[in-house]
This record gives structure tokens, sequence and C-alpha cells, in this order.
């Protein structure tokens, strides 16, 4: 009868996981399916809740992060992430201590600050975008390649 039971919390499990398609209870629908087979072999009550948490922890904790990889790998950045990691030019000083700097980045000016407190970056300068606070673009100066 137990693994029966277990095959009910497999099932709703997964009927979970299909609703919200996030990645949530699918592990924990694995421990209850091994459980069940815990079960059905003879296991006791105890070994069964054993088994139930520790394959999904184990699940959890090795796959989730390639599953979450595999699944984000063919998401598009859009807006102002796309814009991290790219070059653009310097048309204004870049000064964090004056508050000054804007660089331009596909015909649109952005403010933008050094990632280096005391570094200033001249006009007409390449920079690479590492990342957005706030309406500002916090740069580094790029790399000779």
């Amino acid at each position: 009868m137990e693994a029966f039971i277990w095959l009910a919390v497999v099932a709703v499990l997964l009927v979970v996981e299909a609703a919200t398609a996030g990645l949530t209870t699918i592990w924990f629908a694995g421990g209850a399916l091994t459980a069940a087979i815990a079960s059905y072999c003879g296991a006791g009550v105890l070994v069964q809740w054993l088994l139930f948490l520790c394959v999904s922890l184990v699940l959890l904790i090795f796959t989730r992060p390639m599953a979450v990889r595999y699944m984000n790998k063919g998401t598009t950045k859009t807006n102002a992430d796309s814009l991290i990691g790219r070059r653009a030019v310097v048309i204004q000083e870049i000064d964090n201590l004056a508050q000054t700097g804007q660089v331009k980045i596909s015909d649109i000016e952005w403010m933008a600050r050094t990632a280096l407190e005391g570094e200033k970056i001249p006009e007409k300068e390449i920079v690479v975008i590492k990342e957005i606070q706030g309406v500002k673009l916090i740069v580094e100066k790029a790399k000779e390649d």
C-alpha cells in the first residue's frame, strides 16, 4: 500500500511541476519514485523516508544547476541587459570624482562611470560595459586586441 502512496506523491509532484514549469518539484518526484521502489521491495518506512530525502537532495544539488543552465541556454538578453559585455565609445571624459562621463553605443548616449575609483577615461577611448546601475553604465577600458 505504501508504494501506491509514494506513486500518488510522484503524480502530484509531476502535475505541480507541469503547472509551474519552474524546476521546483521534479527533484522531489525522483526521490518519491525511489521511495516507491524501495517500498515495493519491502523496505521499512524509515528507509523509504531516508531514500526520499537523500535522493531528492542529491538531485536538487547536483542536477538542478545543469538543468537550469540548459533551460536558459537559448534565452536572449533584451533591453539594457543586452548591453553588458559590449563596447562603447567615450564621448565625454569619464571621471567618477567630478561626476562626469558619457558613452555612445548604438547611436544612444548613456551616462557612464568607471568600474575603478580614481580612474579617468578620456574621450574617444573604447570601453567595455561591465554592469548597469540605475541609468548609468559602469565601464572599464577595453583591452587592446
